[in-house]
């Protein structure tokens, strides 16, 4: 095989605090511990880290304006800035990307969601269903494409929006003229719309050949695939079980009451499926992905575990199935992402190399 191309990039929805997702969201603090951010971010950039997720929901800052406070004092890390549409309209959303990425020198990504609980979408005055939330976010990016484009007023009427000859006197700024966007979610509406819309999917994690076919349909129209997975590696399979251990140990049992609630409010594809599979017999997907945390910290505490070996070649054989990005989450981050770049990544690299070799042999 050839050198893998893998981008890592990792969650910022934990700085702060450990477990965070064994709290209910609406106990949550959802204050702004800008120093705390700077500084992981700060360690993000000296791990090579490509771009940082600030996350959306009523129980965070709100992450476009938490995203221009960190681009200002960090030098290369991007910015993975998690948006919904029905929000704002969709001219004002790419002006403000754009106001962005002047800030920050271009170093902007948008993960697209399409939002995954009814009660906290009104919230926000948003009171479609799943499936029209996505049709919406189609139009919704239908018109922010053509804004980043360029190439003249954009008129559009659609079922939700209606826009008449907007224009932007904003450019995005960068090496692009307009963000990578990735698509979040588990569902057919997710396929369509990240094969029509998206640079990427983002996906939760499955065995890899159940992974393979849902993502065959956006390889195949050449988009990529990156997975949401969390990480527990160690020097050894037997250290990464007892930290597993240890964490579960630590964290309120009432956690699963938290997560069991959130599944019935939830419409999410992605975290309900990722919910009820975790209450099945086994925790453990493959020999590597474990859910056993998944009734604690939520879907996307399902991880990849075991040795720094194992969990490399866990990675590889995500990558064969067509997996070029990963977004990680640790517990604790920092320590996790040290780990990984100190221990895994040099190994997934070693064992593409000696395929690479064994390929080449073959062929003599």
């Amino acid at each position: 095989m050839s050198d893998p191309k893998l981008r890592i990039h990792w969650s910022m929805s934990s700085v702060g605090v450990r477990y965070k997702g064994a709290r209910s969201r609406a106990r949550q603090d959802g204050a702004v511990n800008l120093e705390a951010h700077v500084a992981f971010c700060r360690q993000a950039e000296a791990r090579g880290i490509d771009s940082l997720l600030t996350a959306i929901g009523f129980h965070r800052p709100d992450p476009l304006v938490l995203a221009a406070a960190l681009g200002r004092r960090t030098e290369r890390v991007k910015f993975m800035v998690a948006c919904r549409s029905g929000i704002s309209s969709p001219t004002l959303f790419v002006q403000q990307v754009n106001t962005l990425s002047a800030l920050c020198d271009g170093r902007v990504n948008l993960n697209v969601v399409a939002g995954h609980t009814p009660r906290e979408q009104r919230y926000y005055g948003d009171f479609l269903d799943h499936d029209e939330r996505y049709a919406r976010t189609d139009e919704f990016l239908t018109i922010c494409r053509a804004l980043w484009r360029g190439d003249g007023p954009v008129d559009f009427d659609g079922r939700y929006y209606r826009i008449e000859q907007a224009r932007l006197n904003t450019p995005f700024c960068g090496e692009r003229r307009a963000p990578e966007i990735f698509l979040g979610g588990n569902s057919p509406q997710a396929i369509e719309l990240a094969v029509k819309h998206a640079d990427c999917l983002l996906t939760l994690p499955a065995a890899p050949g159940e992974l393979a076919a849902r993502i065959a349909p956006v390889l195949a129209a050449g988009k990529e695939v990156g997975l949401l997975v969390s990480l527990r590696a160690r020097a050894s399979r037997e250290q990464a079980l007892a930290a597993c251990d240890a964490m579960l140990e630590a964290i309120d049992p009432g956690a699963r009451r938290v997560h069991r609630d959130f599944a019935r409010r939830s419409d999410s594809a992605a975290f309900t499926s990722t919910i009820a599979r975790a209450g099945d017999d086994s925790q453990w997907l493959t020999p590597t992905l474990w859910s056993g945390a998944v009734p604690y910290l939520g879907a996307p505490a399902i991880a990849l575990v075991g040795s720094y070996d194992e969990v490399a070649a866990a990675i590889l054989d995500y990558h064969r199935a067509g997996i070029s990005h990963f977004l990680f989450m640790g517990w604790p981050d920092v320590e996790e992402m040290s780990r990984f770049r100190l221990h895994v990544l040099p190994r997934v690299r070693a064992l593409a190399a000696a395929e690479r070799s064994a390929a080449q042999e073959a062929l003599v």
